[in-house]
């Protein structure tokens, strides 16, 4: 069957030069940020690499300390020598005094060790030139606030959508896909990213959910991968790959006559779709019948 669009090796070399520039871009950008995340999640329980307790301590917090204890004996651990660390935290366990702040010589540690990042002019991050910006973070760690919550989730929302839209697009001209799995990997990533946006205020309210954080962030990661290698294999290594080499055995079980696994899932899939449709139909009648006047009358009260 001839498809209905040009296939990706099929493309003007301007054009796929373009595709490649963008892919390779964004696939760097997803390595630093993965890297980013080992640098700041990774260490919040004050050893390198990614674990659940990292992501219960960023995201519920380490009831058993304060903010600013587990900062310096985490992500923050190399920004400043165990004697001076050590005096940061007695303090806050002295009970953060403001007239020690300055007596002790804390607020010069401040100035010298975390006032170069954070301060007024940096977004994103607390500042510290003066001791009412300190403060909250003497308290017990409770994790990310609601309000970093919120305003990290929608950044993520809008970025991270608008990358897999056009990784998206770009990997629709492959042809060596069927249609089936062509929608599961493009509408993957959009699944995995609602998901892991919602287990960050998860595991905010309870630390079971700490794994779905993980399980969401190996998923959008592992289609984003998918969707990047097809689409640069076929752009410039179609022929020695999908024709002369081990790939061309992959494309005569895609063609066999037999039904596949995806095929019988997408069968499935649409069945169970064509069956939910007049129930939600059936349900929508009954909300707009009973359910919204009844709120409308509970609001009006």
């Amino acid at each position: 069957m001839t498809p209905k669009f040009t296939p990706l090796k099929d493309h003007d070399t301007p054009i796929k030069v373009l595709f490649t520039g963008y892919l390779c871009t964004v696939g760097i950008g997803y390595l630093f940020a993965l890297i980013q995340i080992l640098f700041t999640h990774g260490m919040a329980d004050g050893k390198f690499g990614l674990s659940v307790d990292d992501i219960v301590y960023s995201y519920y917090g380490n009831r058993s300390g304060t903010v600013l204890e587990q900062k310096l004996n985490g992500s923050m651990k190399e920004n400043a020598p165990e004697q001076e660390r050590f005096k940061l935290m007695e303090w806050v366990r002295d009970g953060a005094d403001e007239e020690a702040f300055q007596d002790d010589g804390i607020d010069k540690i401040i100035e010298t060790r975390c006032v170069m990042c954070h301060n007024k002019e940096a977004s994103g991050i607390p500042s510290f030139v003066d001791f009412e910006g300190l403060k909250p973070y003497t308290t017990q760690d409770t994790g990310a606030t609601f309000a970093s919550l919120t305003r990290i989730s929608h950044i993520h929302l809008f970025g991270i959508s608008f990358i897999f839209m056009f990784v998206g697009l770009i990997f629709s001209f492959a042809e060596t896909t069927t249609t089936q799995y062509k929608c599961i990997a493009i509408g993957m990533p959009y699944a995995f990213l609602i998901a892991d946006i919602l287990s960050w205020w998860l595991t905010k309210i309870h630390p079971m959910f700490a794994w779905l954080v993980i399980f969401a962030g190996m998923g959008m990661g592992t289609s984003f991968m998918f969707m990047w290698v097809t689409s640069i294999l076929e752009m410039w290594l179609f022929r020695p790959l999908f024709i002369n080499g081990f790939g061309s055995r992959y494309l005569e079980w895609r063609d066999s006559p037999e039904a596949s696994i995806a095929d019988r899932m997408w069968v499935v899939i649409k069945t169970f779709a064509g069956t939910v449709k007049p129930t939600i139909g059936y349900a929508k009648q009954l909300w707009l019948k009973h359910g919204w006047p009844l709120l409308k009358g509970v609001f009006k009260k």
